[in-house]
């Protein structure tokens, strides 16, 4: 077995103050301002990164209400949904440059969606080359920049796209 040391990660796993709804975007938009992983709050959809990132940069955009299929968004939440994620791309592509995005959906767990009933939106910048080794071979991610820095990067980014107060 091979043992990668991140011990950046520690407060993370073993943060007990974290809420327990059982849905992880309920609880991350029902913390404060200060949740360190949502980058844009809308008024009915919010960006927020990707705990356990398939590269630098991976997001989600998610509604504010908790609701797990396309069909039952409302034309304004579908509206704000889709315009966030425009401007996430926009944004990736300014603070990474990758090569591609990958950006989906998974609805429901056969599809692979790892939160059941809380619709998000995935993008995920990706670059020639990304898959290496230690993916393949070591069943393991490496990432470059840890994700407080990810989300000054793509904060600041988001702002540009969609303007400080929009």
């Amino acid at each position: 077995m091979n043992h990668l040391w991140t011990p950046w990660r520690l407060a993370y796993v073993t943060d007990a103050s974290a809420p327990t709804s059982g849905c992880i975007f309920c609880d991350a938009l029902a913390r404060p301002d200060g949740e360190p992983l949502i980058i844009r709050r809308g008024r009915t959809a919010f960006v927020i990164l990707n705990k356990y990132p398939y590269n630098n940069g991976h997001l989600m955009v998610v509604p504010n209400r908790h609701v797990g299929r396309l069909s039952d968004l409302t034309a304004a939440e579908s509206a704000e949904v889709m315009s966030l994620t425009q401007a996430a791309e926009r944004a990736l592509e300014s603070a990474y440059h990758p090569h591609g995005l990958n950006v989906g959906l998974n609805l429901g767990k056969p599809a692979g969606a790892g939160v059941l009933d809380h619709l998000h939106v995935h993008l995920v910048p990706r670059w020639n080359g990304d898959t290496n080794f230690m993916s393949i071979v070591g069943q393991t991610r490496v990432l470059p920049e840890e994700l407080p820095q990810t989300a000054d990067r793509l904060r600041g980014a988001l702002a540009g796209v969609l303007g400080a107060e929009s």
